[in-house]
């Protein structure tokens, strides 16, 4: 993480306590835009982020990109996936970026007052199985346990997983999300323990294995500390993550040009350097009503 970034996360920490008291009045992004800009000229959006990877894409867009574009990014960031949706649809944010089309499906069906809008895909993550002892999957012991994450959408994401490599069998769920009570065939006797997200890294060295979201992952550098016993498939994957607006900015001006500043070459190559095939850079582009 760059000194700007850990710069943004302090302020970020802030921000989100006071956020609905000083944003309540602030309006979408084209409102601010018309009611002024910075010193510099530009119109500030706030961001809702996740550290790694969508911060630091973030902040490599502000630093190289943003200003030529006419905008500033200030991007506050969270450290679980509870809190960024709320804090938009409440008026905290303009957009965040954390999270996938089926999560904010799951969210919405939760939340059904929120009126959210997902953008476009922008990078996936590819989840991994990793281990602090294992070498290969085919030695997870039978009565072993393994960690899945505990939302709905990521968790089902880690049961096909598991699923492919021919760990488990799931029943046919008929298009839902899988769960850990839609496991039909168990040839390991395994217990699959679902854990928060975020504490599946900490949690592997008393688990035989964990699934763990690919942003959490480089956040603990599992690649370089555990082993990886499998990688999730990309072809035709539903699961990349992308900008989410409140319903009434998705065609916003502003909204549509940080879209395609995250679609740019410049940003594709970023990813491909820095994360070397974990972060994937996927295409799209904004959509508008």
């Amino acid at each position: 993480m760059t000194g700007s970034t850990r710069a943004r996360v302090a302020r970020g920490a802030v921000a989100a306590g006071v956020a609905a008291a000083v944003l309540a009045a602030c309006g979408s992004p084209s409102e601010r835009a018309q009611e002024g800009t910075d010193a510099e000229g530009l119109t500030t959006l706030r961001i809702g982020a996740t550290p790694m990877p969508h911060a630091e894409i973030l902040e490599f867009v502000d630093e190289n990109l943003a200003a030529d574009a006419g905008l500033s990014l200030d991007v506050v960031v969270y450290t679980d996936y509870n809190q960024p949706n709320a804090a938009l649809s409440e008026g905290e944010l303009d957009v965040n970026y954390y999270q996938t089309a089926p999560f904010l499906d799951e969210y919405l069906e939760g939340n059904p007052d929120a009126d959210l809008s997902y953008v476009s895909d922008v990078h996936l993550e590819a989840f991994g199985v990793y281990s602090q002892e294992l070498t290969d999957l085919a030695d997870l012991p039978e009565g072993g346990e393994v960690g899945v994450p505990n939302d709905t959408s990521n968790m089902g994401r880690a049961l096909e997983l598991l699923a492919a490599e021919d760990v488990i069998t799931l029943a046919d769920t008929g298009g839902r999300a899988p769960s850990v009570d839609d496991i039909e065939e168990n040839p390991l006797d395994l217990t699959v323990t679902p854990v928060e997200a975020a504490q599946l890294p900490r949690s592997l060295q008393d688990l035989d294995a964990a699934v763990v979201n690919g942003n959490y992952a480089l956040e603990a550098d599992l690649p370089a500390t555990a082993n990886a016993l499998a990688w999730e498939g990309t072809e035709d994957n539903q699961y990349a993550n992308g900008l989410v607006v409140r319903s009434e900015d998705a065609g916003a001006e502003d909204v549509v040009r940080l879209d395609e500043l995250l679609h740019s070459d410049e940003v594709r190559q970023f990813m491909e350097e820095r994360w070397e095939g974990i972060v994937l850079p996927v295409g799209g582009g904004a959509s508008e009503d």
